[in-house]
């Protein structure tokens, strides 16, 4: 599982070290593709094959099953990590994220997202704000299960 939030810098070559920890999750490779928000999310190769799976099923008539295949595909590159535990992150990716000189790497389960510095800093403000927190996730079912 990934977990935490590191910041890392990009090379002059645009790759992008992975900690340490998440390396072992990605000895199969790994796919990098845009976010939903304005940030790349990196799936192990199993999780992207299952996501490919499932959004491959939706009809090719509904709008938004085609928006989401494209998001999903044509953002898509398979990369791996380097000896040194760096991935080459694609310029139009970089672009998409406005990537430059440093990177937030963020856990968020099954996969984790890299952020751009400015935008990961309004996404964590956001997170702070337990009023609204209350509220997001009010309809969410969060209660600890009995074992």
């Amino acid at each position: 599982m990934f977990l935490g939030q590191y910041r890392h810098n990009i090379d002059s070559k645009a790759r992008l070290t992975i900690p340490a920890r998440f390396r072992e999750l990605l000895a199969d490779g790994a796919y990098v593709t845009q976010g939903f928000d304005q940030n790349l999310m990196v799936l192990r190769t199993d999780t992207f094959e299952f996501i490919s799976k499932r959004v491959n099923q939706m009809s090719l008539t509904d709008p938004m099953a085609r928006e989401l295949k494209r998001l999903l595909f044509s953002t898509a590159d398979h990369v791996e990590t380097d000896n040194n535990g760096r991935i080459l992150i694609p310029q139009f990716l970089r672009e998409v994220a406005e990537l430059e000189v440093e990177a937030v790497i963020a856990g968020v389960g099954e996969y984790f997202e890299i952020w751009a510095p400015n935008p990961w800093e309004q996404q964590t403000a956001r997170m702070q704000d337990t009023d609204a927190n209350a509220q997001r996730f009010a309809m969410l079912d969060l209660s600890p299960g009995q074992s």
